[in-house]
């Protein structure tokens, strides 16, 4: 792809956003970066971008038409924006960040998307292949921008990305030599429109793939059970509940991987460390993801074995009072949040509540009523999430004005045995600015909550 002296607009900048810029100045392109927010809502962040020569349009957009060859818009940006339009009218490509980091690929990509389990089944896999040996970037939607380190990896290394169903709506060329959908269920229908529409995005990530190439699906879920037609890799289902023909499945307690016939075992499910259900799936996928690269059942076993998750996820937090802190703040929708509320036993003390993707509560405050002792509703949806949790059955409801006030009110409900549970079924932006954010200041309180209580019993013991 030649960008030399090429006029290229990129639209939104965030984190995705400003690495395309310096990526893009870096390659001699003439670069604008645009966003409708005004620059104080940046700070600093954006100070470099002038000594590197990209030019700033902050506070709205620039014209397109005659002035740009190239768009490439931030995921988090809508495609109805009127840079977007207005280049669709003159005939300039647009294009996302994944996109632009593909065409500079050399190392063979394992690109992950779903609804749920992403990030956990993506830091697995880049483990998976440290693991056997190789030198691994996991890089995408993850937090790490793939523009920013693409060029480091050669034919020899592998590219773990995990990727989304925004980036993907962009992607013209994409082709990950191996291609994972792990789930469906309703998200981001905002966006999208209907579930349709979703589950179209996601499709994208398979559609350029050609012989030679896998694409991993989950067996157990409807729709993702009948994506196998949209390009020309060789199919892998996974599931935890059939025993399949080939693929990679639980057989005798174990997870098996079956080819020609030919069942070998993984490790037996008990060896598991990360909890719940959909953590087996998770794992069940990335297991297919390493076998069809060739990764060996004993070093995939190694793997899974030692993985114990990741941050923001059924993340451990602190036990004070007998009662356990659990950090699920990626728990962004309600079918996250419900497979979060189904690996505990309870009882359990909610904190939910955010910003509403286009989701109905309903199916999650029913899944949660006979666990739930409390829940604590906070955020801009927080009436919403109230009215569901009361039509469920659930009794005890407290309405937080500050998300600290959330977690202080979740301790005085909570019982020794309880596990308070942060997992907001939620976005986080009406608060914060990501879901990590929100999770951090959790565990911050939490902690600080766990000092006091150990600072009270050094004096008493004084």
């Amino acid at each position: 792809m030649e960008l030399k002296d090429k006029r290229v607009l990129v639209v939104g900048a965030g984190k995705s956003g400003t690495a395309v810029a310096r990526f893009l100045a870096g390659k001699g392109s003439r670069v604008c970066l645009t966003d409708a927010r005004d620059a104080d809502k940046f700070g600093g962040q954006l100070d470099d971008l002038g000594s590197r020569g990209v030019d700033l349009a902050l506070g709205g957009y620039p014209p397109v038409g005659g002035c740009f060859d190239l768009l490439v818009i931030s995921p988090g940006v809508p495609l109805d924006v009127p840079p977007v339009l207005e280049a669709g009218e003159a005939g300039i490509p647009v294009i996302g960040e994944l996109e632009l980091a593909y065409r500079f690929a050399r190392a063979p990509i394992v690109a992950i998307t779903g609804t749920n389990g992403k990030t956990t089944t993506t830091t697995l896999v880049g483990e998976m292949f440290k693991d056997a040996g190789y030198r691994v970037l996991v890089a995408g939607n993850i937090g790490i921008p793939l523009v920013e380190r693409v060029e480091l990896y050669g034919p020899g290394d592998v590219i773990v990305a995990e990727v989304s169903s925004f980036q993907l709506e962009t992607v013209k060329h994409f082709r990950p030599k191996v291609a994972v959908i792990l789930n469906l269920t309703p998200d981001h229908l905002d966006r999208h429109g209907d579930m349709a529409g979703y589950a179209a995005a996601k499709s994208r990530i398979s559609m350029n793939q050609r012989r030679g190439d896998s694409l991993v699906l989950n067996y157990d879920d409807d729709l993702t059970r009948g994506m196998t037609g949209r390009g020309g890799g060789d199919v892998i289902f996974f599931s935890r509940q059939h025993i399949l023909e080939k693929g990679v499945f639980v057989h005798g307690g174990a997870v098996t991987v079956c080819r020609n016939g030919v069942r070998r075992t993984v490790l037996d499910v008990v060896e598991l460390r990360i909890p719940g259900a959909h953590n087996l799936e998770n794992a069940l996928a990335a297991t297919a993801a390493g076998w069809a690269m060739g990764i060996p059942e004993g070093s995939l076993a190694g793997t899974l074995r030692r993985f114990t998750g990741v941050a923001h996820r059924l993340e451990f937090v602190a036990e004070i009072d007998g009662v356990r802190y659990v950090n699920d703040s990626k728990g962004t929708n309600p079918d996250a949040s419900i497979k979060a509320v189904e690996a505990f036993q309870g009882p359990l003390v909610l904190i939910a509540g955010g910003r509403n993707k286009g989701n109905d509560f309903t199916e999650f405050a029913r899944r949660a009523c006979p666990k739930t002792r409390a829940m604590v509703v906070v955020g801009e949806c927080a009436d919403e999430m109230a009215g569901s949790a009361a039509g469920a059955g659930i009794k005890n409801i407290m309405r937080a004005g500050s998300f600290r006030d959330a977690v202080l009110l979740a301790r005085s409900a909570a019982r020794p045995g309880d596990v308070v549970l942060l997992s907001p079924a939620c976005a986080s932006w009406d608060m914060f600015s990501n879901f990590e954010e929100r999770g951090d200041l959790f565990k911050e309180i939490v902690r600080e909550l766990a000092n006091r209580k150990q600072e009270a019993r050094g004096q008493m013991s004084d």
